[in-house]
């Protein structure tokens, strides 16, 4: 009893320091462009992207380390999990792969890994403007490795640390954030989910390599110029948000809970305030058959998004996804595919596909 009553003292102050916390995330349309590291905002996972993101109390596993990392807790066993995107009209593609493992009674620990390729670009010059003088492919990686915990029936938590690298041939940056996000869980069914997290904190970056050192003659001698790179922050954001899940035709059990019924409706919010850019307001609805077949839609709203003047991000709101789950056996263990898309202009939309093993 004493645990569980520090546990749950140790996640109310961590609650409320996240409130407090918030002043400082207040959003800033002045300070947009001024930070780097912009693929830490970005959604790699397919299911919660159609979804415009906003079941970030409602998501479980893998994918909540792109939202709220405490649903990761919710993995039942082992997740296996494959997302590839095709982003900014093939101008990028995302692949990324995680992992997920319950150890032990409410712990699990998670791992993913995603590559943000941009393919070959040619070698330009002054004296070669042209190119043909070789190629280099920008790379930007970024591994996390997570944690969660089942405090009680209610209170479930969790940190990530993310390792950040991007570079081109000979010139590159690498450093560390961090995510800690908590979810409540409430009613008569645990249908009624509450959360808050803060994503991407930690220091700033700075570009370094030889490519930032430049070669010129001057009076018949060679000279070199080492120039500076301008350190930069990350896209630090805070996250609220709540889902409710509505079970259409399920009529009470003898210990009070709803029995199983074949269809699902969960109406989703989140609220985005960043550091680096506009507050955003998420909205969605998932509805599921059976927990096998799954259709959600979303939309992100932001001041001027429906604007073509007005707009400062490539995304134009709405969003929408399909999933098919498999179960192969009554253990538990199934095989899911899922789509999304999310509408751009310009590039023409992200289509996003993903694989889903679990075990």
């Amino acid at each position: 009893m004493m645990r569980y009553r520090h546990n749950k003292t140790l996640l109310l102050l961590m609650f409320f320091g996240l409130l407090l916390s918030s002043a400082a995330f207040a959003g800033n349309k002045d300070r947009i462009g001024q930070n780097g590291a912009n693929e830490l905002s970005i959604n790699p996972w397919t299911r919660s992207s159609g979804f415009a993101n906003a079941n970030s109390t409602s998501v479980i596993g893998l994918e909540s380390i792109a939202s709220n990392i405490s649903g990761l807790a919710f993995t039942p066993k082992t997740e296996i999990q494959y997302g590839f995107s095709r982003f900014m009209g093939g101008a990028s593609n995302i692949n990324t792969f995680g992992l997920a493992q319950k150890v032990g009674e409410g712990n699990v620990i998670g791992f993913s890994i995603m590559n943000m390729a941009f393919g070959d670009i040619n070698v330009t010059t002054e004296d070669n403007p042209e190119g043909g003088i070789g190629v280099y492919a920008p790379q930007f990686l970024n591994l996390n490795l997570a944690y969660a915990r089942a405090f009680s029936n209610s209170i479930y938590a969790g940190v990530a640390v993310k390792v950040i690298s991007e570079a081109i041939t000979d010139v590159k940056t690498q450093g560390v954030a961090f995510d800690i996000g908590i979810r409540y869980v409430t009613g008569k069914d645990d249908n009624l989910k509450f959360g808050i997290a803060l994503r991407n904190i930690g220091p700033k970056l700075k570009f370094e390599g030889n490519g930032l050192s430049v070669k010129t003659d001057f009076n018949g001698n060679e000279f070199t110029f080492n120039q500076r790179s301008e350190a930069f922050e990350m896209p630090a954001e805070l996250n609220m948000g709540v889902a409710y899940d509505i079970y259409v035709g399920a009529a009470s059990d003898t210990t009070g809970k709803s029995g199983k019924t074949e269809h699902r409706i969960t109406p989703a919010g989140t609220f985005v305030s960043k550091s680096f850019g506009k507050d955003e307001l998420r909205v969605g609805a998932e509805y599921a058959w059976r927990e096998m077949v799954m259709a959600r839609v979303g939309l992100l709203y932001q001041e001027g998004i429906f604007s073509t003047s007005d707009r400062t991000t490539m995304y134009t709101g709405p969003s929408a996804g399909l999933s098919f789950v498999y179960p192969i056996n009554e253990n538990g263990t199934s095989i899911a595919i899922d789509y999304s898309y999310v509408f751009t202009n310009p590039y023409g939309g992200n289509h996003m596909f993903g694989l889903r093993l679990n075990l």
